[in-house]
């Protein structure tokens, strides 16, 4: 019986099983692309989909900044920044998934309520696309991951991965298994862990997780200090990482992370658990009504100008015009 090298495919690349050679991410926003260029600069090949070919191009222009930044403080060299940018690939079309081992669901929806039906209906998308032995994760902080996943035909290929920013700095990333999760499934990624330098910290399935849950009542705490009229923002900042170490205070950490964002963590956890410690404050709904959402809008609790961070003069929060 004659016997062929196809038939012991020495004649083709072998992909062991379990293997990450390519991860998508869908939602590149700004969580999606930390994400992007930590897994690129790893050495894993990275696909995303957005929604539009002008937002593709934006997207590739603000990871180029982002890392010309980092070459401007020393953190970087343009040849490695070469070689991040030729691993990643943007596109409108699902399609461009197929081959990914792992896929993240990234979105930062702005529309009012939670994106559960939005992430469940990107996660049958994806599911459509790739191989069967593709693992799915969403970056949720609030939604359960057992509710996402359970419009996939195989749920067990889906667990959560909740990153913290700065991407590239926090070494560690909530680990969350829905009910379906399988144990395959938490291997693959914690190989993926091991890969990009991250430790799993593992949480039983709960809104919020450990660090949402911990930091909403913070931010909402001081929101009711500054309403009060017992302190400053900047003074209740100061104070906070004085005394407990923390690197950025209630405010500052708002702002980072988006006021419009961290709203809907709080909406979503009051849902959840119905606790007057997640309703949101409402100097930081009227806020988010004004879009002085933090960073990103140049405006918030404080005001931010060429990359630089000032405190607010008179009124702090200006509340004549929100």
């Amino acid at each position: 019986m004659s016997e062929r090298l196809e038939d012991f495919s020495l004649g083709k690349s072998m992909q062991p099983k379990g293997s990450i050679q390519k991860v998508g991410i869908v939602g590149c926003g700004a969580m999606g692309q930390e994400i992007g260029v930590l897994i690129s600069q790893s050495g894993i090949e990275v696909a995303f989909v957005d929604v539009s070919d002008e937002r593709v191009v934006e997207i590739i222009n603000r990871i180029s900044r982002h890392l010309d930044d980092r070459i401007s403080k020393w953190g970087l060299t343009g040849s490695e920044k070469k070689l991040i940018l030729s691993r990643i690939k943007g596109s409108t079309d699902y399609n461009t998934l197929a081959d990914c081992d792992v896929v993240f669901e990234t979105v930062n929806s702005k529309k009012k309520g939670t994106s559960l039906e939005l992430r469940q209906e990107i996660f049958k998308k994806i599911e459509a696309v790739v191989s069967p032995s593709a693992v799915l994760t969403s970056n949720t902080a609030t939604l359960m991951i057992s509710e996402i996943s359970s419009v996939l035909n195989d749920p067990g290929r889906a667990m959560g991965l909740h990153f913290f920013s700065p991407v590239g700095k926090v070494k560690i990333i909530e680990a969350v298994r829905s009910v379906y999760t399988t144990d395959e499934t938490y291997q693959i990624l914690s190989k993926l862990a091991l890969l990009i330098g991250k430790k799993l910290v593992n949480v039983n399935e709960s809104a919020g997780n450990i660090s949402t849950r911990m930091l909403v009542p913070l931010i909402n705490e001081a929101c009711e200090i500054l309403m009060e009229g017992v302190a400053t923002v900047s003074d209740i900042d100061e104070t906070m990482k004085e005394t407990s170490g923390l690197q950025l205070g209630p405010f500052e950490m708002a702002d980072k992370i988006g006021l419009d964002k961290v709203l809907k963590w709080m909406e979503n956890l009051y849902i959840e658990f119905g606790e007057q410690k997640y309703k949101p404050s409402p100097v930081l709904k009227r806020m988010v009504r004004a879009n002085l959402s933090g960073r990103r809008t140049g405006e918030g609790f404080y005001l931010y100008k060429e990359g630089k961070r000032r405190v607010k003069q008179g009124p702090i929060l200006n509340l004549g015009r929100i």
